[in-house]
C-alpha cells in the first residue's frame, strides 16, 4: 500500500526530521514553535497520526519518542511531483515548468543548474 501524501502541516514536520534524521517531540516543537502558531501537545498530536499513517516511525530512548521519517524526502517529493504533475497538469511537464517559472523567477544560479539537468536528460534520452 503507497503511503498517503503529507498534509501542509504535516510536511513542516516532516522537514524538521529530513533536517535532523530523528528528533523527540520537544525538538520538532522547538524547532517549529517560532515559525508556526503550534504548541508541544499539537506535534506530539501530529506525529501520532502521522505515525499511524506510516510517515513517521519512532523508537524509545528511556522515556522519550525520538521520530523519524519513514521515507526519504527524495521520494516523497518525488511522490508529491508526480501527483501535482499528474492530477494538475494531465502530464504535462511543460505546463509546470511554465508555472513554476510564473510563480518565481529562477535566479542566474538556478538557471545555470537547470541547464545542466536539461543537458543531461538530453543526453540520457538519445541514449536509450
Amino acid at each position: 500500500m503507497p503511503t498517503p501524501e503529507p498534509t501542509e502541516r504535516e510536511l513542516q514536520l516532516l522537514k524538521v526530521l529530513w533536517q535532523r534524521g530523528e528528533a523527540t517531540v520537544r525538538e520538532v516543537y522547538m524547532a517549529l514553535r517560532d515559525q508556526l502558531p503550534i504548541v508541544q501537545n499539537t506535534v506530539q498530536a501530529f506525529l501520532r497520526i502521522m505515525e499511524q499513517k506510516g510517515l513517521v516511525t519512532h523508537r524509545l530512548v528511556g522515556r522519550s519518542f525520538v521520530y523519524r521519517a519513514a521515507a526519504a524526502r527524495q521520494h516523497t517529493s518525488k511522490n508529491l511531483l508526480t501527483g501535482l504533475l499528474d492530477g494538475v497538469f494531465d502530464g504535462a511537464l511543460d505546463q509546470l515548468v511554465a508555472s513554476a517559472l510564473a510563480v518565481r523567477r529562477p535566479s542566474a544560479e538556478e538557471l545555470r543548474k537547470l541547464r545542466e539537468m536539461l543537458a543531461a536528460a538530453t543526453a540520457r534520452r538519445s541514449r536509450s
